[in-house]
């Protein structure tokens, strides 16, 4: 059985932060707000910056599982929102396909949970794609219900995301 553990990730990271980051916009680019493109051609410098401002403190984060030895498994991050100050969102959630449907996904959503909670923020917020039925199936069993609420895509405006939410 392989072991893992999550950790806030460091400025150390950034290579392998990177090789994941390159993987989930390969994997899943209408889930996120960056092209493979964009982050590609971002220089190793630019990856180590976000990682060194989301190691630390209380407005953002970033999390990733990692076997400790090879690629990273997985990450989510956590940031504040300024119209919501008691409210985290969950951004740029990605396990590698191996590790989906396992415990990979409640170990780093309960990360951003407890970063978020040591914050004085005590309810998570994030956005799905509508038709993406297996990660609602997978929030929902962590707890997250569907708000009602539908936003464009912020990068193709033809497609429609839902909005869930969890108290901590």
């Amino acid at each position: 059985m392989e072991s893992w553990t999550v950790r806030r990730v460091t400025a150390h990271d950034a290579g392998r932060m990177r090789a994941l980051r390159l993987e989930m916009l390969a994997d899943s680019p209408l889930a996120y707000l960056e092209t493979l493109a964009q982050a590609a051609s971002r220089p190793h410098e630019g990856y180590r910056q976000r990682l060194a401002m989301a190691a630390a403190g209380p407005r953002l984060s970033q999390f990733v599982a990692d076997p400790g030895d090879g690629p990273l498994i997985g990450h989510a991050g956590g940031t504040e929102i300024l119209d919501e100050p008691l409210v985290t969102v969950v951004f740029s959630v990605y396990l590698t396909p191996r590790h989906r449907g396992g415990k990979v996904l409640a170990a780093l959503v309960e990360a951003v949970a407890d970063w978020s909670t040591a914050a004085g923020r005590h309810e998570l917020m994030l956005e799905v794609v509508v038709g993406n039925d297996r990660a609602v199936r997978a929030y929902e069993k962590l707890g997250f219900e569907d708000t009602g609420v539908r936003l464009p895509h912020p990068t193709v405006p033809v497609m429609t995301q839902l909005q869930m939410r969890r108290r901590i």
